[in-house]
């Protein structure tokens, strides 16, 4: 019997030259790559790899964004089926994602159900560079030094945890600020961190953007490709 292997492949923030070598082979070698998508709507992730190995057979999940559990339940067991029938046929597979597949990644939504519909399934992860390491990189600021301790704070459903979290750590990376920025900058404000504060924005891609005056994006939409990382001053 052929062995069966579905790879959970990380391809970075998005700049093809920063997905690794050992995606890139996994990429190449695959005959089929599944892309998440957004209320049926195609994430960057297939032009990203079809920009690194070229033209592959693409298969697009779609994953709902809404509140309800069970939708979003259902949408992973059809994303999960369609990823099994497709593997009976061809054996090999990958699933795509931007930064890291197990850090705020739809692959980790899907996995359970497909180690359930296919337990003999072997299941492959490679790591990719996250988002926030790749903010880091462009401000070149240290995340954390020496014993720093840093929190990353999903903002999407209020910001008591990002109050717990400015309050008892060095760093802070708030993500999935969506419709909730304007929550975030009055937390900000209040604690008078907002010169502490950048924010950024699609980092790497050619319409990057940094704004290190965070006040003044009240009242604005942010790309959901977006963070905000408050660091606190460092002894040196």
């Amino acid at each position: 019997m052929k062995d069966t292997v579905l790879y959970g492949v990380g391809i970075g923030p998005g700049a093809p030259d920063l997905i690794t070598l050992r995606a890139l082979r996994i990429l190449r070698e695959v005959p089929v790559v599944f892309t998440p998508s957004k209320d049926g709507e195609d994430t960057i992730a297939g032009s990203v790899v079809e920009e690194a190995v070229g033209r592959k057979e693409f298969i697009s999940l779609s994953f709902p964004m809404t509140g309800k559990r069970d939708t979003r339940e259902r949408a992973r067991r059809v994303c999960a089926e369609r990823i099994v029938e497709t593997l009976r046929r061809t054996h090999r597979g990958a699933f795509v994602s931007l930064g890291d597949p197990l850090f705020y990644s739809t692959f980790s939504h899907v996995l359970p159900f497909v180690k359930e519909y296919m337990p003999e399934c072997r299941i492959e992860v490679v790591p990719g560079v996250s988002s926030m390491n790749a903010v880091s990189s462009l401000l070149c600021t240290p995340l954390a030094e020496a014993d720093e301790r840093i929190a990353v704070v999903p903002a999407l459903h209020g910001t008591e945890g990002l109050k717990y979290a400015l309050e008892r750590f060095d760093t802070v990376v708030i993500m999935k600020l969506g419709r909730v920025l304007d929550e975030v900058l009055d937390v900000l404000c209040e604690r008078g961190l907002t010169e502490r504060a950048v924010f950024v924005s699609r980092a790497g891609w050619k319409d990057e953007r940094i704004v290190r005056d965070v006040v003044s994006l009240k009242g604005t939409d942010v790309d959901y490709m977006s963070m905000i990382i408050v660091t606190r001053c460092r002894r040196r």
